[in-house]
């Protein structure tokens, strides 16, 4: 994972470029549907930076991520076409349905999930495209999961500064994780 740890750091030095919001919506959008660095890396230090301009930030980000989400569920709406014969031809259309079935009844919670957690959320919105979620339920769960995600990093680096920058990515990484964990033990016990 050490090129990703150099794509995060190069990714961080458009903090204090003069089209940094510009950047950062871009790249806010395109880790919704396909690019691999977390909208955080930018959002943390440009926070930092402008602690009065957070809120702000927090916002673009989700409007941008949300968007790009909504990019990702038209790719796999409209890309699924091209696979589906495949999908039957290999004899795996009992996995697609059951796969179906799942995201029909828990598509709201996975979407929201993967929105606040460290899974890339990036599937999930191909995912709910291939899968044909609700696209109203898509945008709810999108819209919560992705703006408490940046709202959250947004307030704790407002609160916590340049001490909290410094442990945000672990921290971050942790509640998601947490999160993933209690939906799964809610889940499983509710079953």
């Amino acid at each position: 994972m050490e090129w990703m740890n150099r794509m995060n750091e190069r990714v961080a030095r458009w903090a204090d470029r003069p089209h940094a919001e510009r950047v950062l919506a871009g790249l806010s959008f395109a880790e919704s549907s396909f690019f691999p660095v977390p909208p955080d890396v930018l959002l943390a230090p440009m926070t930092l930076a402008h602690p009065d301009r957070g809120w702000r930030y927090a916002t673009l980000v989700t409007i941008a991520s949300v968007l790009g989400g909504l990019f990702g569920y038209l790719i796999g709406f409209y890309g699924l076409e091209l696979v589906e014969p495949l999908i039957q031809q290999w004899g795996w259309q009992p996995s697609y349905e059951h796969a179906r079935e799942l995201f029909t009844e828990y598509g709201l919670w996975i979407v929201f999930l993967a929105g606040f957690s460290p899974i890339p959320y990036k599937l999930f919105t191909i995912s709910a495209g291939a899968l044909t979620m609700s696209l109203p339920l898509f945008m709810v769960a999108s819209i919560i999961g992705r703006g408490a995600r940046f709202f959250l990093v947004a307030a704790f680096v407002i609160w916590g500064g340049e001490k909290f920058l410094q442990m945000e990515r672990g921290w971050m990484t942790r509640m998601g994780w947490i999160a993933v964990l209690l939906a799964a033990i809610y889940f499983f016990l509710r079953s």
